[in-house]
């Protein structure tokens, strides 16, 4: 769901994805090539291979403006990725980063993924800049925010959840998944991109959702830690019961994944076709 306005149409889970202002001088252009670990056994980049390329741009964004040093960590609360159409291995990414909305203490980013051969995934994620001494959100130094804000004209971005947990009573499915050394980060927390797998099991049950363009976003509650037991709770909302979602969506089948340790939700992932 792609736009043209200058900013980001808010409309929860439809929400128009702004587009890519190009040429434009602020926007972070660069690329390089379809790794082997980043594919699926039908060579097509997986989704949390998606979310690390968003994270590695990121942070070669951050290093290219200037702001390593002075605001190194970021959490993010939720990403949103539209996979248009797969990229599919072999193949060269080219990655482009810009802003699509601000706050003092937190940014909405874009990046879209390109592959030479016409593949195309689109993302928007909500960064929250955090002060590693507090663990709590930080005020963006004003002229970093200037040069974020040459992109967009929403200056006052506010969070705004799009998704619920789902309950255990009436779960489709309810299954362990196992929290490994690897998966942890610099936070002591579950990374990112590790949020992802999940999405791609579920992808491997049901492959029907990648036979056109699908929209997935994970939301985050609370960090999962090693040592947790994370649980993934599912639930399919049919056509005509999906109003809750947005009024948008009621034409389509919604999935939702609760990741849950205990009673404790930590993230929501839905899922449905564009």
């Amino acid at each position: 769901m792609t736009g043209s306005t200058k900013g980001t149409v808010n409309t929860g889970l439809a929400k128009t994805m702004m587009p890519v202002p190009d040429p434009h001088p602020d926007v972070f252009d660069t690329g390089w090539p379809l790794r082997v670990a980043d594919i699926d056994r039908n060579g097509r980049l997986r989704f949390d291979a998606s979310t690390r390329h968003i994270q590695d741009i990121g942070q070669d964004h951050l290093r290219q403006l200037g702001f390593e040093d002075t605001h190194p960590a970021w959490i993010v609360r939720r990403t949103m990725i539209d996979l248009i159409k797969p990229i599919e291995f072999p193949d060269l990414l080219r990655l482009r980063r810009w802003c699509s909305g601000t706050s003092n203490r937190w940014c909405e980013m874009r990046v879209r993924i390109d592959g030479r051969k016409g593949g195309l995934v689109e993302s928007e994620a909500f960064w929250i800049n955090i002060n590693r001494e507090t663990q709590g959100p930080s005020r963006i130094a004003d002229d970093f925010l200037a040069g974020l804000r040459r992109t967009t004209d929403v200056d006052r971005l506010r969070w705004k959840p799009y998704l619920k947990a789902g309950s255990r009573e009436d779960a489709l499915e309810i299954r362990e998944y196992p929290v490994r050394v690897a998966d942890i980060d610099l936070f002591d927390h579950m990374n990112n991109a590790v949020y992802w797998t999940v999405v791609e099991d579920y992808l491997y049950t049901h492959p029907e959702l990648l036979a056109q363009p699908l929209r997935v976003t994970i939301e985050h509650d609370a960090p999962v830690a090693l040592g947790d037991k994370l649980e993934i709770i599912s639930h399919t909302h049919p056509p005509g019961s999906t109003d809750k979602f947005g009024p948008e969506l009621t034409d389509r089948t919604v999935t939702t994944l609760t990741y849950a340790v205990g009673e404790e939700t930590k993230a929501v992932a839905c899922l449905f076709t564009l």
